[in-house]
């Protein structure tokens, strides 16, 4: 203890080097590290401002908006959602207790086009998941779309991550210099020195630790702003009027769960992404200068052995790392399967109630999670080894190799740089050799530690690399998917060789039909109903052989036939969601029809939205709609009574559960009344109204001059009809004819003297009545005999 008591210029010049950090004649370096400091405060001070700044103005856009909104609330303008012919609008988002109002720009059909070359189909065969050039090749891709220009927000945000990321291996060299410092002034006992540095560690501390806070908030924004950009990109490309969002689950097999690529991978993927660049930013920089330094100290052939061990190591991980990509992509989707399992359950759960089928899917749901869960634990096994030889490589090997490196000035000074030229030049004296030694082994060595951390942060960052690459895998594969369907592109089925040489063979690849729009009318030449059957190696099923049928105005349809004929497939093929394998179908246009489903859907909103979906409530604003016409339209449909019943327009509520069966169909065709189209298809879509409110309904519809075509299987709709397409079921054939034909007047007339016959015998089948309730009656007691009448 008391040879630390000595002043500095008493202890021998290797350990002075260390404790002072600065040479004697070094007034001048004091100076300009002082101002090194100051201006990163400044910097920081500059950088907290900007951010404050921006964070007052979007609180004050925020209030102006609130109050404009509280202030005018019956302006149509301030009624948020898309706009025809608009390249953007705005969204109202509640969140707490305040609303905001979010600016959305729609991506244009052009860029999909453009972008459509960067993501081309998975080719066949497995695609093997990983860092490699398919990794940066999809990695570029998306880049296209969470960085689409110079000038955007996340190029901000990056930027200003960057800034900061600078600014903490500034403060990490201040800081170390400080420390550096104190130590000195502690040893030499010199107390008012040492009280300066104490007071300096304190007010450094303050940049430097809002430097780490912003450094994460940054981390955080850039992850939801690419989240945010990729959302909005994948959104519009999924739902838009190419359906491609019904095309993925009912014409492609390759993507399954798409609700869990949308909301699970692209997230993970953002949040990799963003801690990726975070992780690698200040070890690539601090590589960058310690290895400057160490250049300078063990010379230029020390240094290429230390970057030749970099390699090494490199390529040895490399060789040795397990597949995380694929391990992080199967796990992606047992999570899938397992989110995919319980939402089943929840939207099955009343069927499933009536069957007490808990048990099974009991045992279904956990089957899965076991799965899920045994993956992850041989996940858990195969980083075991990992790690350990991870730690090895880079703990031991490399701190033995940064010996080795220090080594050099002193067994081979003519390569060793500076260290070598000191040893060379520090003449025979052993003790003067040995302080100089001293000297540059404990600044290499502390260099050498500085940059075996930061090497081994980068090597750290190879499995979150790895990791990354299955969640780009996954992300890209939804992209690829979606702009195939989005461009009416679907998987070849090639012809099998047993498939009969006379049948038509239907595959998704081979769409030769063509659509029509403008036509005042329906009409189907020659155009053959064919269930895709994506994966199926037969092809699509023929269910209607070609079909030829003309509907025009105020000739109303009715289809019938058994079940399982292909009746909605008529349908499907009017709305396009089937495509048209063959023959010319030409329709109106997409405003003049309107489909009501046989099983209803409620959307998620008030009263109002469920009867004027899939408008919005500035679309009935803007053309002039009115509360009191609602209310007409529910009394054409008797439901007058659900305002009230279910405290006003403005009243939100699972709806789906809120009505009956009866009322979700009746809701059904209020939209048809609200709409109004020139044509209307109808599935079974009164299946569960009593038989005189849907002939009013129908008889309203036909008021209104909609032209029905209806899908039903009752025989009181016939009257309302003038046409009937009859689908036999037997290899798709059909008979179209007209309702009061001579054949079906003579059907009528043989019915109905059918009736009066059995109506001529209805008197002496009340007198046989009588004589059984007569016979009844005998051996029954006197006072029970009315109650055996009555």
């Amino acid at each position: 203890m008391v040879a630390f008591s000595k002043p500095v210029s008493e202890l021998p010049s290797a350990i002075q080097a260390v404790l002072n950090p600065t040479p004697n004649n070094g007034n001048s370096r004091q100076t300009r590290n002082k101002t090194k400091a100051a201006i990163s405060i400044v910097v920081i001070s500059i950088a907290a401002y900007i951010t404050n700044y921006i964070y007052k103005k979007q609180a004050e856009g925020a209030q102006t908006r609130r109050s404009l909104t509280r202030t005018a609330n019956n302006r149509a303008d301030l009624y948020d959602g898309p706009v025809p012919g608009n390249k953007k609008y705005t969204l109202t988002v509640p969140y707490k207790d305040r609303t905001s109002k979010v600016t959305v720009r729609p991506i244009p059909p052009e860029t999909f086009k453009k972008h459509k070359k960067l993501f081309p189909p998975p080719t066949s065969g497995i695609q093997r998941v990983g860092v490699n050039k398919v990794f940066f090749r999809q990695l570029a891709a998306i880049f296209k779309i969470i960085l689409p220009k110079v000038r955007s927000k996340e190029v901000v945000i990056l930027l200003l991550h960057s800034v900061f990321l600078v600014l903490r291996t500034w403060l990490s060299i201040i800081v170390a210099k400080l420390d550096g410092r104190i130590v000195r002034d502690l040893v030499a006992a010199n107390g008012k020195e040492f009280l300066k540095g104490i007071a300096y560690w304190f007010l450094i501390a303050i940049p430097a630790t809002y430097t780490n806070s912003m450094i994460r908030y940054f981390q955080s924004k850039l992850s939801i702003a690419f989240r945010t950009r990729l959302t909005r990109y994948v959104h519009d490309l999924y739902l838009n009027d190419q359906n491609a969002y019904y095309k993925a689950i009912n014409l492609d097999n390759r993507i399954e769960g798409a609700d869990q690529f949308i909301t699970t991978d692209i997230g993970r993927f953002c949040d990799g992404l963003a801690s990726l660049y975070s992780n690698l930013g200040k070890p690539v920089l601090d590589t960058i200068i310690f290895n400057y330094q160490l250049t300078k100290s063990i010379g230029l052939f020390g240094m290429l052995g230390l970057f030749g061990n970099y390699l090494l190591t490199a390529w040895i991980l490399r060789q040795v790392t397990p597949a995380f990509g694929k391990l992080a992509a199967v796990e992606a989707k047992l999570e899938g399967d397992f989110r995919a399992a319980h939402t089943r359950l929840i939207t099955n759960a009343e069927e499933i109630a009536f069957y007490h089928g808990a048990e099974l899917e009991h045992s279904i749901l956990e089957r899965t999670y076991l799965r899920l869960v045994k993956h992850i634990n041989s996940i858990f096994k195969i980083r075991i080894a990992y790690n350990m030889f991870e730690d090895f490589v880079i703990k031991y090997f490399w701190s033995a190799m940064g010996l080795l490196g220090c080594s050099v000035p002193v067994f081979f000074p003519a390569y060793g740089g500076q260290g070598g030229k000191n040893e060379i030049q520090g003449g025979t004296e052993n003790h003067g050799k040995e302080r100089d030694r001293t000297k540059g082994f404990i600044t290499n060595k502390r260099l050498m530690i500085s940059l075996a951390d930061a090497g081994g942060r980068m090597m750290y960052s190879y499995k979150e690399l790895a990791e990354l690459a299955g969640y780009t895998s996954r992300v890209y594969n939804l992209l690829s998917v979606l702009h195939s369907l989005y461009a009416s592109e679907y998987v070849a089925t090639p012809r099998p060789a047993s498939f009969p040489e006379d049948q038509e063979f239907y595959s998704l690849d081979d769409i030769r039909g063509e659509v029509k729009f403008g036509y005042d009318g329906i009409k189907f030449e020659g155009v053959p109903i064919v269930a895709p059957n994506p994966g199926n190696e037969r092809g699509g099923d023929e269910l209607i052989k070609g079909l030829d049928v003309v509907i025009n105005p105020g000739e109303h349809l009715l289809v019938t036939g058994p079940n399982g004929v292909g009746k909605t497939s008529i349908a499907r093929a009017i709305s396009r969601l089937w495509p048209v394998f063959r023959g010319v179908l030409s329709r109106p246009d997409v405003g003049s029809i309107f489909y009501i489903p046989q099983r209803p859907y409620l959307s998620i909103g008030t009263l109002r939205d469920q009867i004027i979906y899939p408008h919005s409530h500035a679309d009935m604003i803007r053309n002039n709609r009115t509360d009191e016409e609602l209310m007409g339209i529910l009394r054409n449909v008797h439901l007058e009574n659900i305002p009230n019943r279910e405290g006003g327009w403005e009243t939100k509520k699972e709806w789906k559960d809120v009505f009956s069966g009866g009322e979700k169909q009746r809701i059904g065709m209020a939209r048809l009344f609200y709409h109004r189209p020139r044509f209307a298809i109808l599935d079974e879509c009164t299946s569960a109204v009593s038989s005189d409110v849907e002939g009013l309904m129908y008889q309203h519809a036909k008021d209104i001059n909609i032209t029905l075509v209806t899908i039903s299987h009752r025989p009181s709709l016939f009257k309302y009809h003038t046409h009937l397409l009859l689908l036999s079921g037997d290899e798709g054939t059909w008979k179209f004819e007209t309702i009061g034909t001579k054949e079906e007047r003579m059907s009528l007339d043989n019915e109905v003297a059918a009736l009066e016959a059995k109506l001529k015998d209805v008197e002496s089948n009340k007198a046989r009545i009588a004589e059984i309730n007569k016979e009844l009656q005998l051996g029954i007691p006197e006072d029970k005999k009315n109650d055996v009448v009555n």
